[in-house]
């Protein structure tokens, strides 16, 4: 049943129910094929075909339609559907864009964790043997000075000049990086 509006009274007033829903019934298919064929999304074409009517629904009281119905519909479900392609291509490309610009913090944080590290190392191999022991058993294998004390086989206060002397040390060389450091290995500065 083909429905022609040439006046806006004809889904206003009478029976507009009915004739909504036998366009519904008459034309849902083969607007969801329709649809289907520009999408190749089955529950995609299915929402845009139930957006169509509801749209002409919601909007029946002051639309006016100077072609038939059926070719309403398919140009609003072409227009819908081109309008969904448009969103997905502005996402996909944001998307990309997206991991591009993660990939590249990933790589620069990287980077900046190694160079970090490099400097660590170089800045570790420049303290005196005893403070580089004390630091590395405090900082990096978690002992408390006195487990360091007793370990070594020197006194608390040994262990404490030790530290105080590397993280010193350490601090000056590392200036550049503290920031950073502060973040990576917070407990490096911390005292045990």
């Amino acid at each position: 049943m083909e429905v022609t509006l040439a006046k806006r009274e004809t889904l206003v007033h009478t029976d507009h129910e009915v004739i909504f829903e036998e366009a519904f019934k008459s034309n849902f298919k083969a607007l969801h094929a329709y649809s289907y064929t520009m999408l190749q999304d089955e529950g995609m074409a299915e929402e845009i075909v139930q957006t169509v009517f509801l749209k002409l629904w919601e909007s029946r009281d002051r639309m006016t339609i100077h072609t038939s119905l059926r070719a309403y519909l398919y140009k609003s479900v072409y227009n819908e559907s081109l309008n969904y392609l448009k969103h997905k291509k502005v996402q996909r490309r944001y998307m990309e864009e997206a991991m591009v610009a993660h990939k590249q913090q990933q790589t620069e944080e990287t980077e900046a964790d190694n160079e970090l590290q490099r400097q660590l190392q170089r800045a570790l191999r420049q303290l005196p043997e005893k403070c580089r022991t004390v630091f590395q058993l405090s900082r990096f294998e978690e002992l408390k000075y006195q487990e360091i004390a007793e370990r070594l086989g020197i006194s608390l206060k040994t262990v404490e000049a030790h530290m105080g002397k590397a993280l010193k040390l350490l601090r000056i060389q590392l200036a550049d990086f503290l920031p950073l450091l502060l973040i990576v290995l917070p407990n490096l500065w911390g005292y045990g």
